[in-house]
């Protein structure tokens, strides 16, 4: 299944195909023999990289789940104006990558952000601070977190679909991010963490760990 988000460039890119291919039969010579397999990789590319697969949520009570698929970069202890002290844990998420963000734990939508930036590679730790983002702030029973959606060096557009008071439910979709790009989730000092740099996570499947409170 291709995502909507995705549609917006699937689409175009299909319909430049077609002309392309109708042109190479009736006026075949190599530079629109050479443009149409460009297309056509691209194309391919597409529909690979706007993939949005249904997901089986894996969950206890106290568990949050990844909110993207991806490899853990980062963990880090900082600090947060409204949480205090935190722990940050980073998923940078290539362009073979799905680039959905699924809502990680039960919660109540507290906030909304969105900052611009720079477009350093997301694979950077400086990415998390100095990148375009967007950042949800959610309350739960057990504690707060928050999810931070972060462009990279191509990813240049960032699409969340949080409303501040709303209530949600893990496996939801968060938002999507287009091409390459980062999702860190903020957590309590406390939160127990199930994971290490170098992990590959699955998002709503992986257990990145559980609240302490």
């Amino acid at each position: 299944m291709i995502a909507s988000e995705g549609k917006i460039i699937v689409i175009p890119v299909f319909f430049s195909l077609c002309i392309f291919t109708v042109l190479s039969l009736i006026m075949p010579n190599l530079i629109i023999h050479w443009t149409l397999s460009v297309i056509f990789t691209f194309s391919i590319f597409c529909i690979y990289f706007f993939r949005d697969p249904k997901r089986k949520i894996n969950s206890k009570q106290k568990n949050i789940v990844a909110p993207a698929d991806g490899k853990i970069v980062q963990i880090v202890e900082s600090s947060d104006e409204e949480m205090g002290k935190v722990n940050v844990i980073s998923i940078f998420l290539s362009v073979f990558n799905v680039h959905r963000q699924w809502v990680p734990f039960d919660s109540k939508v507290l906030d909304f952000q969105y900052n611009t930036g720079s477009f350093f590679g997301a694979f950077l730790n400086k990415a998390s601070d100095k990148n375009e983002q967007s950042i949800t702030y959610f309350e739960t029973s057990f504690g707060n977190y928050k999810v931070k959606q972060i462009a990279g060096f191509i990813a240049r557009r960032i699409i969340n679909y949080m409303t501040p008071l709303d209530r949600v439910s893990i496996g939801d979709k968060l938002g999507f991010i287009r091409f390459g790009s980062r999702v860190d989730i903020i957590v309590p000092h406390n939160f127990k963490i199930d994971v290490s740099v170098g992990d590959k996570v699955r998002g709503c499947q992986t257990i990145l760990g559980e609240f302490n409170g």
